[in-house]
């Protein structure tokens, strides 16, 4: 992959920095962090507790906050959001290969199938009866796109992601390798230590500017679809039920799981390890902290937390013992208040 070359003058624009330098006309190469980066790297300084970096890094720049402007030594792209800057910087140093457009000898399309401009399909692809796939999108080897789905433009399935039928997504979106999407709901009636599967009917839809992490599984709905909003981001190996919806702006972490049909708000953050039961609301703007069970609805936002927190094992196993105590503390707590 060829090497990009890019002055400073060129980045600060692109990620909408102002630049204070010596010679904006310097020819960078990279990025790197602020201890290792070379003379033909940029960095950035997001967290202040690395300030004491600002003296020796070696970076031929840095993004910065104002704040940091007088201790920054190199040249400087100054914004409020460093973080977003260096978001923004990544993408100029993407090494990710590119997809030519067109369609490998190998992969098998249906003859009801439409494809739209620009889209490239890998080796060993297959893309169901009348499945759609906007312009410009690329469905990398061993992909599977299932009947009656719809995938937006501008899209990138990564190698061996999987939709079953009827999965419907908008553009700009990003499934990571591994990741099945439409597989049927966990739904199965009782009936004398039998079990009767119940026919998942509903579909999937997701919204626009979703990313979703490899080996993720999102479900299909029993009747109505489950549905994931706009700009919802989705780490590896999350579990999402059917009948779930999940409002826009949201971000959950690895491993999290949230069973049937449970509403999530708008703009909320699920931290790893999160197991979410089935039937509640949870409100706009939740955060929700690591390991965490949410057992019943939350109808304000803010941060939440369950469980407790690391400590000696000898200590655990003697607070473990008193949990257990607490049922009867309480009673006897209530009769002595009763008796005062």
């Amino acid at each position: 992959m060829a090497q990009v070359a890019i002055t400073l003058a060129q980045i600060a624009e692109k990620i909408g920095a102002k630049l204070v330098a010596h010679n904006d006309q310097l020819v960078v190469s990279g990025i790197g962090t602020l201890e290792d980066s070379t003379a033909q790297q940029v960095t950035f300084l997001a967290n202040p507790s690395y300030r004491k970096l600002l003296d020796s890094t070696k970076a031929a720049a840095v993004i910065v906050h104002p704040k940091m402007l007088e201790e920054c030594k190199t040249s400087a792209l100054v914004m409020d959001n460093p973080y977003v800057g260096f978001a923004k910087l990544s993408q100029i140093f993407d090494n990710l290969p590119l997809q030519a457009a067109g369609i490998h000898p190998s992969a098998v399309i249906a003859k009801t199938a439409i494809l739209a401009e620009g889209v490239s399909v890998a080796a060993n692809a297959v893309i169901g009866e009348h499945a759609e796939v906007g312009a410009h999108t690329r469905i990398g080897p061993g992909c599977v796109v299932g009947d009656h789905s719809i995938i937006g433009k501008n899209s990138l399935l990564h190698a061996n992601v999987v939709f079953y039928h009827d999965v419907v997504v908008g553009d700009d979106c990003i499934f990571h390798s591994g990741c099945v999407i439409g597989a049927d709901g966990f739904g199965f009636a009782p009936d004398a230590g039998k079990w009767h599967k119940i026919a998942q009917i509903g579909g999937v839809e997701i919204g626009d500017r979703v990313e979703v992490g490899a080996n993720t599984t999102i479900d299909r709905g029993a009747l109505d679809s489950t549905k994931i909003g706009n700009d919802v981001k989705l780490d590896d190996q999350i579990m999402i039920a059917h009948n779930v919806v999940i409002g826009d702006g949201c971000a959950i972490a690895g491993t999290a799981g949230i069973a049937g049909s449970t509403t999530l708000g708008k703009n909320c953050t699920i931290a790893g390890g999160v197991g979410i039961v089935g039937h509640i609301e949870i409100t706009d703007g939740v955060h929700i902290t690591g390991m965490t069970l949410v057992s019943k609805s939350i109808k304000e936002s803010g941060v939440y937390s369950s469980g407790t927190a690391i400590m000696p094992a000898s200590e655990w196993r003697k607070s473990a013992a008193r949990f257990r105590q607490l049922d009867d503390m309480a009673r006897r707590i209530k009769q002595l208040e009763k008796n005062l």
